[in-house]
């Protein structure tokens, strides 16, 4: 049994690879994006400013998020798909830094990864989540080169954007993430780094598949 951390900043990929990765070495992949994403969509539908920490702790109080087959789902719903906007990643951007929201969400992605082999994405998995996991991953890439692979994906959804706006979106959350008082973005001491800039998925994929088969608890 192995658990693999991948932290880095948006649009580095690491959904992407992290569940190929998870495909390939048969371990459970848990997208931790998508959990704050789900919190920032409920909170919003309710009407819940970012201020009102009362309420946001009430609210999670009665939450339910789960994995399915993959998919997300939030209070018995499957939301998998209307997360996907960008407006929902500014959402989740906003509530993340509120220390309710990331206690909460942090307790229970180390519940879903006891006792069994996992893949973990986010921005601080390896220095809070899985602190012990056995491989830690910080990938990255140029803000340009993730603007632009952000672009295309929207692009591809039908989504209006632009490239000089999502450019400047990155570079946004980049310094939020990093500049955040509770966990901040940052790679762990043992975490290696691999910069996609420049790299096909498919080798990203073989890279780190590559460092998991060759740690002592791979079978």
């Amino acid at each position: 049994m192995i658990r693999i951390a991948i932290d880095g900043p948006g649009g580095a990929g690491k959904s992407t690879i992290a569940k190929l990765v998870g495909n390939e070495l048969g371990l459970e992949y848990i997208d931790t994006g998508s959990m704050y994403r789900a919190i920032g969509l409920k909170l919003n539908r309710e009407g819940i400013t970012p201020e009102d920490v009362k309420s946001i702790h009430d609210i999670l109080e009665k939450t339910s998020i789960d994995f399915v087959d993959g998919r997300i789902i939030l209070d018995g719903d499957d939301i998998s798909d209307v997360i996907r906007t960008q407006e929902i990643s500014k959402l989740a951007s906003t509530y993340s830094q509120i220390p309710d929201v990331r206690s909460k969400l942090v307790d229970l992605q180390r519940k879903i990864a006891e006792g069994k082999g996992v893949i973990m994405d986010g921005r601080d998995i390896g220095t809070n989540v899985l602190t012990n996991a056995e491989l830690k991953i910080f990938l990255t890439a140029d803000p340009m080169v993730r603007a632009r692979r952000r672009f295309d994906e929207l692009r591809a959804k039908g989504e209006a954007a632009t490239l000089d706006d999502i450019f400047e979106e990155i570079k946004d959350r980049d310094f939020q993430d990093m500049n955040r008082k509770l966990n901040p973005l940052t790679q762990a001491d043992d975490a290696i780094l691999v910069d996609t800039s420049d790299m096909s998925i498919e080798e990203v994929v073989s890279t780190i598949v590559a460092m998991a088969m060759k740690l002592p608890g791979w079978e």
